[in-house]
């Protein structure tokens, strides 16, 4: 008998970001064309999960989507869509059961274990829901720990990303020690840590309160800014998502 496939809550992306023409100036005085590759691009994207009882489960179904060297987006679902799944697969956490996902051109459906953790360390920032910071560290060795795969640890960049999310007194402080707010800004400095090219934030106020829940995106899109990062965030909370564009 075969399996018997049922569509689940999905988050369902159709936009697409096209390549943009960048225009520049040549010496003659005429202007030059030529087409940039997106940062991300994903085509015919599925994941699908079997239950129990042998069904196949689609969680995940996204025909197009792109993103441009530091654009900044929002996704809206709510739980249970398929949100995080769609990151995990973009950060090559998840391996999807069908279609593509180009991060600089490079195949990560496509790439071994291996290599989709060398390009996830060299080009990705995640700040996580429940931050995930490792608690037998202070915030700088948890900062620091974000720059051992991708790059060579720079303590004097480890601070100043401290700094910039006024955490630059709390460097030998644990995460036990530290109010959710803090631990949140924390895990934004982590992320941006290996100078990443794209930046994915999974509900990323989701354990905050009310003030940091309006403080928090802001901080986060500006930080990206300063550091030529692309940002793709995916919250439930309407708070947020009216703090973007797109």
């Amino acid at each position: 008998m075969s399996a018997i496939e049922k569509s689940g809550p999905r988050i369902i992306a159709t936009a697409v970001v096209p390549s943009t023409p960048n225009r520049h100036r040549h010496h003659s005085g005429h202007t030059l064309t030529s087409l940039t590759m997106p940062l991300l691009e994903i085509h015919n994207l599925r994941k699908i999960y079997r239950t129990p009882e042998g069904e196949t489960l689609t969680v995940l179904d996204v025909p197009e989507f792109g993103l441009e060297a530091e654009q900044q987006l929002a996704l809206r679902g709510a739980s249970g869509t398929g949100k995080t799944t769609f990151l995990n697969c973009i950060a090559g956490i998840l391996r999807p059961d069908n279609g593509r996902v180009l991060l600089n051109g490079i195949d990560m459906a496509a790439a071994s274990e291996g290599q989709r953790d060398q390009l996830r360390a060299q080009t990705i920032g995640y700040i996580f829901q429940t931050f995930n910071l490792l608690q037998g560290y202070t915030c700088l060795e948890n900062v620091l720990l974000g720059m051992s795969f991708g790059r060579v640890a720079d303590r004097a960049f480890a601070w100043e990303l401290l700094k910039r999310v006024d955490l630059g007194d709390r460097l030998g402080y644990r995460p036990s020690q530290l109010s959710v707010g803090q631990q949140q800004r924390v895990a934004v400095a982590r992320a941006l840590a290996n100078k990443p090219k794209l930046v994915l934030a999974d509900e990323p106020t989701g354990n905050l309160d009310s003030k940091n829940t309006l403080v928090a995106p802001g901080l986060i899109r500006e930080l990206c800014r300063e550091n030529g990062a692309a940002l793709l965030l995916v919250s439930h909370d309407q708070a947020v998502l009216e703090q973007f564009d797109h």
